[in-house]
């Protein structure tokens, strides 16, 4: 399994994926309310709209703009649940892509 590092390289070499910034609202966003509300914020994105299988609207419930976490989303299968240490794997990689972005 890749480390973070690793897979946040293979992403930034990704046309696509490589586009994705944090704007300064977001940063702003980011420095009111702290690295850790925006931690538990995405682990509940997570929790509630990647971690069950087909959820409704797939593919459009989840917004691009209006919290730092959108911008980081994971490619995750639609046709199982996630486990509670898959969830914490893809909230730690949402967040070391925001820490590596809030520059």
């Amino acid at each position: 399994m890749p480390t973070i590092i690793q897979t946040l390289d293979k992403l930034q070499m990704s046309k696509f994926r490589s586009s994705f910034y944090l704007t300064k609202k977001e940063k702003a966003y980011i420095a009111e309310k702290g690295m850790d509300t925006v931690h538990r914020h995405a682990a509940d994105f997570v929790r509630m709209k990647l971690a069950a299988p087909a959820q409704p609207n797939d593919g459009k419930q989840t917004p691009m703009h209006g919290h730092p976490a959108f911008k980081a989303w994971y490619k995750v299968r639609p046709d199982r649940e996630l486990t509670e240490d898959e969830q914490s794997r893809i909230v730690n990689l949402m967040m070391a892509w925001i820490e590596r972005n809030n520059i």
